[in-house]
């Protein structure tokens, strides 16, 4: 019974050249290869596998053939894999991490954020990035457990040890509520429901932030308080880049209350003192500060 053969590098190049290029000739001036060369790589590449990958007949340009079309795909994964070995072990020699596990709170500008890791693909493509979204104490116990090796975190990164912290930038927190709310209309903040973002880890176990009203909903994700929010179910803060657009449209409006909750939210970058950053994870740290105005108004650079 027939095995195929393992292709080599330079015979899956030259195939894949023909298919792009069009002809044995073109794949040759790319490949820097006389055209006898290339028709000779593809003879001995369809001996290899037992198929007949072109067919040469009745036409001046060669034409994949049925099989020829079946494992196109599958050589070309094979070459993105080796540029991407390339790329990682070429990482690796200019001192790169091989890997970036970032956790970000829940407060930073979204927009940015995707923009920032947008760059860092971009100029970073060898060095794999995890991402983790989390609230309030969870991103800086991520990062003291070591499950994260960077971390953009809010106020109680300050007070954990062991942590290094550099402050990047505030974000504006508001009291919001939905207009049709009791609360928009004279009603008083400790009478009504409060949506209170909760804390999955144990670092705020005990405390309250910004918590006025008795009466609380627990909410882990942002997400569903936003929208809790806009139906009218409670009033609570929200980053003002979040809500910018309900209050232009009226479907929230700005609370002003005596007790002033909300105010400037700072975010750090943080890590843990005995596991600084490589280079990836430093600029990554760099870019992030850098919180583009047009995107996200509220957010002001420290």
């Amino acid at each position: 019974m027939f095995k195929p053969g393992t292709p080599s590098i330079e015979q899956i190049r030259t195939f894949l050249a023909v298919v792009e290029e069009g002809s044995f000739a073109a794949a040759g001036r790319r490949l820097r290869r006389a055209t006898s060369v290339v028709s000779y790589a593809i003879a001995n590449l369809e001996a290899q596998l037992g198929v007949t990958l072109f067919s040469r007949e009745g036409t001046k340009k060669p034409r994949l053939t049925p099989a020829g079309e079946a494992v196109l795909e599958e050589l070309r994964q094979v070459e993105r894999g080796l540029e991407s070995l390339r790329a990682r072990v070429g990482g690796l020699v200019a001192g790169l991490e091989p890997r970036v596990a970032l956790v970000v709170d829940v407060m930073f500008p979204m927009p940015c954020l995707a923009a920032a890791l947008r760059d860092f693909a971009a100029q970073f493509p060898s060095v794999a990035l995890s991402l983790r979204i989390e609230a309030l104490g969870a991103v800086a116990q991520l990062v003291q457990q070591g499950e994260a090796s960077l971390g953009i975190a809010g106020p109680l990164a300050a007070e954990q040890a062991g942590l290094e912290r550099r402050l990047l930038a505030h974000v504006d927190l508001i009291p919001v509520v939905a207009p049709g709310h009791p609360l928009a209309h004279g009603s008083r903040p400790r009478d009504e429901v409060q949506l209170v973002l909760s804390d999955r880890s144990s670092l705020s176990a005990g405390r309250e932030f910004s918590v006025i009203s008795p009466r609380t909903w627990r909410l882990g994700d942002l997400g569903a308080k936003h929208e809790l929010l806009r139906e009218g179910l409670g009033w609570g803060n929200m980053p003002r880049w979040m809500v910018g657009d309900d209050l232009a449209r009226g479907r929230l409006v700005e609370l002003t209350l005596p007790e002033a909750p909300g105010g400037a939210y700072p975010l750090y970058a943080i890590h843990r003192a005995d596991a600084p950053p490589g280079p990836a994870a430093r600029w990554l740290a760099d870019r992030l500060g850098q919180l583009d105005g047009s995107i996200a108004p509220a957010a002001v650079l420290a």
